[in-house]
This record gives structure tokens, C-alpha cells and sequence, in this order.
């Protein structure tokens, strides 16, 4: 509908940290105008999940595409995790884990990721004291459960589709599939102006 597209493209457009995990670190590699997302890109990311989520403007897109599943709890705790195991410091690891144990895995949890008990459990226990790997297993679970649903679902979306699609095609209005694609330009590489 027209009303998810805007939100898409509004979520996509943003300048916000959503194109780059570790922005928060000061990271953030920042993209010129003139850099686009190639179609060879796009296509990777349909070979596995891993290449999808470990490209900026493929997390983002698979973000965007979460978010409107409203299960976007699943890619936020990955990533709290990637950003986990780059702690340096022993002495930040504690709060560290307790801030992503209480947002992602306790009962009482905010955005509460679908863990099977034993593995609950496991990461309760890895809490008394934590290490860079608490979460490993953890994170496994939660990478496979994307990868068998989200992620194949993803490759059928039009958050994939519409960028996998050669630029030009679907521009006409006789081959838009959805009408309101060429009002706004059919951009095919609307997530490569996410920066």
C-alpha cells in the first residue's frame, strides 16, 4: 500500500544510525551521494543472511523490513551482540551484558527475543559472570531462527525486490507492478541514499 511505501522510504531515508551498526562507536563510514549500491551487492545478499546483515545498507533494508513484520526485536539483539563482543574493556562487560540480558532476555524484557528455555537459562547463568562469549549461543538461535523465516520471507518482499530489479526496469506504467513505485522515480537504489 501506499502508506507502507512511505514508511519505508521514510525509514530508509533517514539519516540515522539504522545503516551502521558500531555508529554508535563513532564508526560510521560515511557514504558519498555519488556511491551506489550495485546490483552484484543486492544479489549477494540473497546467497546468505550473513551477507545480508553484515552490509550496512542490507541491515538497514533488512531492519526496515523487520520492523514491518514487528519483529524487529530479532536483528537488534544480533546486533547488541556484534557490538558486545567488540567490548575491550573487562570492566564494561558487566553492564554491558545486564543492559542486553534486561532489554532482550529476562521475563520482564522490553523486546523479548523467542528462546527456547534451556538456551534462557544457559544465558542466565553466563550472567553471574560475564564473558565476551555469554552470548554466543544465544545468538546462534536467534541468527538461524531469522535465517529459516525473516530472511527468506525477506528475499520475497518487495524491501528485496524492489532493489534487486535492475535500474529502469518496472519504470513505465505499464511495467510498474505496484502504480505508485514510478511516482517516485522507481528508485531501485532507494536504500543507497541511506547514509
Amino acid at each position: 500500500s501506499a502508506k507502507d511505501m512511505k514508511h519505508r522510504l521514510g525509514f530508509l531515508l533517514q539519516k540515522s544510525d539504522s545503516c551502521d551498526y558500531s555508529s554508535s562507536q563513532g564508526k560510521k563510514e560515511k557514504l558519498s551521494s555519488s556511491q551506489r549500491l550495485s546490483q552484484e551487492e543486492v544479489r549477494k545478499w540473497a546467497e546468505s543472511l550473513e551477507n545480508l546483515i553484515h552490509h550496512d545498507r542490507g541491515l538497514a533494508a533488512f531492519r526496515a523490513f523487520l520492523k514491518s513484520e514487528y519483529s524487529e526485536e530479532n536483528i537488534e539483539f544480533w546486533v547488541s551482540c556484534e557490538e558486545y563482543k567488540k567490548t575491550k574493556s573487562p570492566a564494561k562487560l558487566s553492564p554491558k551484558a545486564r543492559k542486553i540480558y534486561d532489554e532482550f532476555i529476562s521475563v520482564q524484557a522490553t523486546k523479548e527475543v523467542n528462546l527456547d528455555s534451556c538456551t534462557r537459562e544457559k544465558t542466565s547463568h553466563n550472567m553471574l559472570e560475564p564473558t565476551l562469549s555469554c552470548f554466543d549461543e544465544a545468538q546462534r538461535k536467534i541468527f538461524t531462527l531469522m535465517e529459516k523465516d525473516s530472511y527468506r520471507r525477506f528475499l520475497k518482499s518487495p524491501y528485496y525486490l524492489d532493489l534487486v530489479s535492475p535500474p529502469g526496469a518496472g519504470c513505465g506504467p505499464e511495467n510498474c507492478k505496484r502504480n505508485h513505485i514510478h511516482s517516485l522515480d522507481c528508485n531501485s537504489n532507494i536504500i543507497s541514499q541511506c547514509a
